[in-house]
């Protein structure tokens, strides 16, 4: 193996795709998910540095979307107001056609932190950020 990286393996998110509960999101222009790692300090005889043990993780993630449609003021607005939580499955794919393998992951139990009523400027192109928290995700290809 070389240890010069082929720079045509690099994946572009020009080829990202994202489909919230069943549905693509065409206006989506970005997206990340992250695991966080929960940490308790172990405190050890015969040193002064604490060592770390894992103790749980968490999901956490936001999905960035051209203000074209109203998709999450829909969704989301409605369930607010009658004081609801509703929970979203979100698929991720990126599929660069210059790299072999496709990284496609499913997130269950996506619930939105905020949700963006208006917010505009003049001449100026809308976007939204929404971040999220999940319950769940599944590799489905690496």
């Amino acid at each position: 193996m070389s240890d010069v990286l082929d720079s045509k393996l690099v994946r572009s998110g020009t080829w990202g795709a994202l489909w919230m509960d069943g549905e693509q999101v065409a206006e989506c222009y970005g997206f990340q998910l992250k695991i966080n790692k929960n940490k308790e300090d172990v405190p050890r005889c015969r040193t002064l540095v604490s060592g770390k043990k894992l103790t749980g993780v968490s999901l956490t993630g936001s999905v960035k979307l051209y203000n074209a449609t109203s998709r999450l003021l829909e969704a989301e607005g409605r369930a607010m107001a009658a004081g609801e939580d509703i929970r979203h499955t979100i698929i991720s794919n990126l599929d660069d056609p210059d790299n072999p393998r496709n990284q496609r992951i499913a997130v269950k139990g996506v619930i939105f932190d905020d949700l963006t009523l208006a917010d505009w400027e003049a001449a100026k192109l809308g976007t939204i950020e929404a971040p999220f928290s999940a319950e769940s995700y599944e590799i489905l290809d690496y």
